[in-house]
C-alpha cells in the first residue's frame, strides 16, 4: 500500500532544502548576505533534514519492534540503497568527469564511493555537501543493527533510552573538548565530523520511540500542536540567534551544545507537524508536498548548478542580488534536482517496490504458526 504523506512532515522537507538553497546563493552565487538573517541561518537546514530522518528511519524500526515485527536487515539495507546511491553515484561521476566542478579534494574516489569522505573534509573542496549523506549513511548503518542486537537480547526499554541520551551528551562533550583544543563548532573538523554531528538525528529517534513505547504520553502530546509549534519556532529562532550571534557564538555552551539544541527545536517543530491540532499539519503551502518529494536530488544538484551559473554571471557582469536573477537561478537548482528525480531515482524506486515491498517480516506470533504473512 502506497505510504500515506503527512503534510506538515513535507512542510518541514521543503522548509530544509530552501534553507540550503539559500545558505549555498549567499555561498556560491551572489557571495553577499542576500537573505539577511535567513540566508545566515540557512545552513540549518540541514539539521532539520537531521532531525527528519532520524525520525522517519527510527519510526520504520521502532513501529516493527512495538508490533514484534522481525527486521530484515538484508530488506532494510536494499530499500536504502536503491533510495540513495543512484542518485548519489550520478551526480558525484559528475563531479569527477567535468573539470569545471571537480576542484581540489584531498578524499580518494574509494571514500566518495564508501560515504566516508567527511573524514578529514575542509571547506572549499569537491562535493563538500555530501558530508551530511555520510553521516545519515552510517547512520542508517549503525541504527538498524544497534536495535536489532536489543531486541534480541530482550534489552529493557530504559536500556535503548539511556544509550541516546548519553550519545546525545557525546556529541555535546565531542564538540566541546575539540572548542577547548581550538576547534569551534563551524571548524570543518567539527562540523563536517561524524562525531560532532551524529546526535542531531537522535531527537527525531526519540520521538519514533515516544510514539510506538509511550503512545499514552504521546497521544497527550499530540493534543497540544498549537503550542508545539510557538515552542519549536520560538526555540529554533532563540538557538540560531545565538550560535550567529558574534556575542555568543564564542563561548563554550553555544558551541558544545548549539547543534543539540538546533535539533531539539526542530525536534519539537517535528512534533508539530505529527499533531493534528497544529497549523503546520493542517496548512498545505502550494508546491510544498512536491519539493519534499524532490529535495533529495534537488540537494545533491542544486550546488553544482549555482556554481556553473555563477560563473557565467561574473564574466556576464549580472546583479546575482537582482530579484529576477535569484528566482531563474534557484529555479535551475531545482528544475536539474527534478530532471534527476524522474530520471534516476523514480526508475531506481519502482525497481524497489518491485524487489523488495517491504522492510520487515512477520511478526514473532506469524513465525511461530508458519502462517503466511
Amino acid at each position: 500500500m502506497p505510504h500515506k504523506r503527512i503534510t506538515g512532515l513535507d512542510t518541514l522537507r521543503a522548509l530544509a532544502i530552501l534553507m540550503v538553497l539559500m545558505s549555498h546563493y549567499c555561498g556560491f552565487v551572489s557571495r553577499h548576505q542576500t537573505f539577511g538573517f535567513a540566508g545566515d541561518i540557512g545552513w540549518a537546514g540541514v539539521d532539520l533534514f537531521f532531525v527528519l530522518s532520524g525520525y522517519l528511519i527510527g519510526n520504520q524500526i521502532m513501529s516493527a519492534a512495538a508490533n514484534g515485527q522481525a527486521l530484515s536487515l538484508k530488506n532494510f539495507f536494499a530499500r536504502r540503497l536503491l533510495r540513495t546511491l543512484p542518485n548519489y553515484y550520478v551526480v558525484l561521476a559528475a563531479y569527477f568527469i567535468f573539470p569545471a566542478l571537480a576542484g581540489r579534494s584531498t578524499s580518494s574516489l574509494w571514500q566518495f564511493l564508501t560515504f566516508s569522505q567527511n573524514i578529514g573534509l575542509e571547506y572549499g573542496q569537491t562535493f563538500t555537501h555530501s558530508w551530511s549523506l555520510c553521516i545519515e549513511e552510517q547512520f542508517y548503518l549503525i541504527l538498524p543493527i544497534l536495535s536489532l542486537v536489543l531486541i534480541r537480547l530482550k534489552s529493557p526499554l530504559w536500556l535503548a533510552w539511556g544509550l541516546l541520551i548519553a550519545a546525545i551528551g557525546g556529541g555535546m562533550l565531542f564538540r566541546g573538548v575539540a572548542f577547548m583544543d581550538g576547534h569551534p563548532a563551524f571548524d570543518a573538523q567539527v562540523y563536517y565530523s561524524s562525531f560532532g554531528r551524529f546526535d542531531e538525528l537522535l531527537p527525531g529517534v526519540a520521538i519514533a520511540m515516544l510514539k510506538n513505547f509511550h503512545a499514552g504520553l504521546y497521544d497527550r502530546i499530540m493534543r497540544h500542536g498549537q503550542a508545539l509549534l510557538i515552542t519549536g519556532l520560538l526555540a529554533a529562532g532563540g538557538t540560531l540567534y545565538c550560535i550567529n550571534s558574534d556575542d555568543y557564538n564564542k563561548l563554550m555552551i553555544v558551541n558544545s551544545l548549539g547543534f543539540s539544541l538546533v535539533a531539539v527545536s526542530f525536534a519539537i517543530l517535528t512534533l508539530a507537524a505529527l499533531s493534528p491540532n497544529s497549523y503546520l499539519r493542517r496548512l498545505r503551502l502550494p508546491g510544498a508536498a512536491q519539493l519534499a518529494l524532490w529535495s533529495y536530488a534537488v540537494y545533491l544538484v542544486h550546488k553544482p548548478v549555482f556554481m556553473l551559473i555563477a560563473v557565467e554571471l561574473r564574466n556576464r557582469h549580472i546583479d546575482a542580488e537582482a530579484p529576477l536573477t535569484i528566482v531563474l537561478v534557484t529555479a535551475a537548482g531545482i528544475f536539474g534536482g527534478w530532471l534527476l528525480y524522474r530520471m534516476v531515482e523514480t526508475p531506481f524506486m519502482q525497481l524497489r517496490a518491485r524487489w523488495f515491498p517491504g522492510t520487515f517480516g512477520q511478526t514473532q506470533t506469524e513465525q511461530l504458526i508458519q502462517r503466511p504473512a
